[in-house]
């Protein structure tokens, strides 16, 4: 038997960012829970910016492949920066090629959000805008969040978190979206 099926999406497309960090430790521990996880990198799949004009011709590859793998998964793990208080224009992107036409893949799949800032909010003004678009498109999205402010601060040089608390709030969040993929 294989655990859930989850996709994991890091809203900041830079090498080396803190919300990577943080995803990579939360996709770690869904995986040692038997979770089967699928890392998109939206840096990756070269997705054009959202334009009626190309979708009326026709689906690109990039965006076909990307609706493949959302629809192969049963919930989603999303660790984000904010960017001018909101969800960052490559996230918004993704999400807005995949759900059209309303393709009806994001209905129902249990979402975990997180984020983290070098500021001292860590996403908190911007979580509240994802998930406004993340119920929209019919994601069920789980009522727990991380928010991680001082992101320099946060990690060691290996890429783990310091505060042993924090770690635990992103495992606590990683098991609950697990949790309810299994039931």
């Amino acid at each position: 038997m294989t655990g859930p099926r989850i996709l994991a999406v890091c809203g900041s497309l830079r090498t080396g960012s803190f919300n990577r960090k943080l995803l990579d430790l939360a996709v770690a521990h869904a995986r040692a829970l038997g979770a089967d996880v699928d890392v998109v990198d939206l840096k990756e799949p070269g997705l054009p910016v959202y334009d009626g004009d190309v979708e009326a011709q026709g689906l690109p590859a990039p965006v076909q492949a990307l609706r493949e793998r959302l629809g192969k998964a049963q919930g989603l793990l999303i660790a984000s920066p904010e960017y001018n208080s909101s969800i960052p224009g490559g996230l918004k992107n993704a999400i807005d090629w995949v759900s059209r036409p309303p393709s009806g893949l994001f209905k129902d799949k249990w979402t975990a959000m997180m984020g983290t800032t070098p500021g001292p909010f860590g996403t908190a003004r911007m979580q509240p805008h994802l998930r406004q678009v993340l119920s929209a498109v019919g994601a069920l999205v789980l009522p727990t969040q991380v928010h991680l402010a001082r992101a320099a601060e946060a990690f060691t040089p290996e890429g783990k978190l310091k505060d042993e608390a924090r770690m635990k709030e992103v495992d606590a969040l990683v098991s609950a979206l697990v949790s309810r993929l299994k039931s």
